[in-house]
């Protein structure tokens, strides 16, 4: 099974997220095309309600600890609940160009 599926599985059993959207970007980083090692990650769930953003964010690498020990580099994390996915009217951050491409 290939990391992305796996991220996908993981976050799914653990937060039941109205949306979730994974995008693998290691392309856009050194480690090349074909590369399962940066990932933006979009998760929408109402598990998120009263927690702030860090509690999120160590909430997201618990789950997939195993994956951040193994290979998965960086997360570009984006955790809205509900509400405050209708406030951006579904609309997630462009991710920046690694600094490190073609260098």
């Amino acid at each position: 099974m290939s990391v992305e599926n796996t991220i996908r599985e993981k976050l799914t059993a653990q937060f039941q997220p109205h949306v979730l959207n994974i995008e693998n970007e290691s392309h856009m980083h050194s480690s090349g095309r074909g590369s399962e090692s940066h990932f933006k990650v979009t998760l929408v769930t109402s598990h998120f309600e009263n927690m702030r953003t860090v509690a999120r964010h160590r909430a997201i690498y618990s789950c997939l600890a195993y994956e951040l020990e193994h290979g998965v580099h960086a997360l570009a994390l984006h955790t809205y609940t509900l509400s405050e996915w209708d406030e951006i009217n579904g609309v997630v951050p462009k991710s920046p160009n690694c600094t490190g491409v073609g260098q």
